[in-house]
């Protein structure tokens, strides 16, 4: 079951097996760095891996490679990709033993088919070739989204799970190097393929028992877009049955105010006359409903924020001109506009009731337009997305609720500072 190619294949197929391995570890990775940093460390851990696999190779081949490969190619990689990622360690781990562990399972299956089809070096290379870019492209394209929803949802609950591929990858290297090489032992060979079942079964209910949570996850979000709604629009019919009663009252007065505006003319005193009309105009105006937009729940919540600002001594210049129907969910879209004023809210409660401010603009034609800016107090960090990143622990989940909405329908954001003042433009 030896290659042709001796050492020098030997050391040409880990490293291959190395980059492809990485490969699919990036598949369902975010990073914190540019394609050039990114490159940069690739580049250094690749000499490492090149330079190691030689080194042990040659001094005691492939069952030394084998018995180190945690410590000297597996640690370091997680490592690195962890360093490099957005991920929990937890999370950082689960994927990347997974990835290590299928790789293992995948490359030994390559071999195995080498030696019993009694191919040439050059076509086990194509046979992994064969599995590995499909795979990597597989879980880029279908596994990749799912897998970064679970964890911004999931956040913390990984720790347990990273048990099983830390598990399944010490089972598989100690039966493929203990007490000799696999490759030499049928007996090996077995066990070792036959783990493959309690892999399978064992991935199946792990992620079948992480979309029960998700979908627990997702079921308490809409509850709470649900809670968010509701209260907009209690909050609203207050507001309109404070006016109407209002309004009923000053109807009930009117047979008074004018009988003693009629007095007033008969008397000749026109300057009362005007000056009680005028009183009476302004008492009517005061009761007056304000309707923000046609879109029921976007309008509750555009009255119960701007109430909420003007009570806490915040000035509020708005403008809104929405269509009837929109391009994308009301209540999704009105969790954002919620998260977006509760923010302005909190930050203006820090300067000086004198300098207090929300501007709001917001138009429907010829697409969904939001800028929302109110002045800050201290200066605002943004991440690599471009998200405002936040100063205590805790916080911070209204602008991912924005980043969420923006990602899933396709909308543009920008969080910008300049000149005192903080700016939120959205366009869908």
């Amino acid at each position: 079951m030896t290659f042709s190619g001796g050492i020098n294949f030997l050391i040409f197929r880990s490293f291959f097996i190395t980059v492809m391995t990485l490969g699919m570890m990036a598949s369902l990775t975010e990073f914190r760095f540019g394609i050039k940093t990114l490159v940069k460390i690739l580049t250094l851990y690749l000499v490492w891996a090149a330079a190691i696999c030689a080194v042990l190779l040659r001094l005691g081949g492939e069952e030394l490679l084998l018995r180190s490969f945690l410590l000297t190619l597996s640690l370091p990689a997680v490592w690195i990709a962890y360093w490099s990622a957005k991920d929990t360690p937890a999370q950082a781990v689960f994927n990347y033993m997974t990835q290590i562990t299928f790789s293992l399972l995948g490359a030994s299956a390559c071999r195995l088919l080498t030696y019993r089809l009694s191919l040439s070096d050059g076509m086990n290379i194509l046979l992994m070739c064969a599995f590995y870019l499909p795979v990597i492209g597989l879980e880029w394209r279908f596994l990749r989204r799912p897998f970064r929803n679970l964890v911004a949802v999931l956040p913390n609950r990984w720790a347990t799970l990273t048990l099983i591929p830390c598990a399944f990858c010490i089972y598989l290297l100690f039966l493929a190097s203990w007490p000799g090489n696999y490759i030499y032992s049928k007996v090996q060979m077995a066990y070792l393929y036959a783990g493959v079942i309690p892999i399978v079964l064992v991935y199946i209910a792990a992620f079948k028992s992480l979309f029960r949570q998700y979908q627990d996850q997702m079921e308490q979000r809409n509850a709470a877009i649900m809670a968010i709604q509701i209260s907009a629009l209690k909050e609203k019919l207050q507001n309109v049955k404070e006016v109407e009663d209002g309004i009923r009252i000053q109807r009930h007065n009117l047979r008074h105010q004018l009988q003693t505006v009629t007095e007033l003319v008969t008397r000749g005193d026109r300057e009362a006359a005007l000056d009680f009309l005028a009183a009476a105009q302004s008492r009517l105006n005061e009761q007056k409903e304000v309707r923000w937009c046609s879109p029921p729940v976007l309008d509750a919540v555009f009255s119960s924020y701007f109430n909420q600002a003007r009570n806490q001594g915040i000035r509020v210049d708005a403008t809104v001109s929405l269509p009837d129907t929109l391009p994308v969910d009301e209540g999704e879209l009105a969790i954002v506009l919620a998260n977006a004023l509760e923010n302005a809210i909190h930050a203006n409660k820090e300067l000086p009731p004198g300098q207090r401010e929300i501007r709001c603009r917001m138009v429907g034609t010829p697409s969904v337009m939001l800028e929302l800016s109110n002045p800050c107090a201290s200066p605002v960090s943004l991440d690599e997305k471009g998200l405002p990143v936040a100063r205590q622990a805790g916080h911070g989940l209204g602008v991912q609720s924005i980043f969420s909405f923006c990602r899933k329908n396709g909308a543009v954001y920008q969080f910008t500072q300049a000149d005192g003042w903080f700016r939120l433009r959205l366009v869908l």
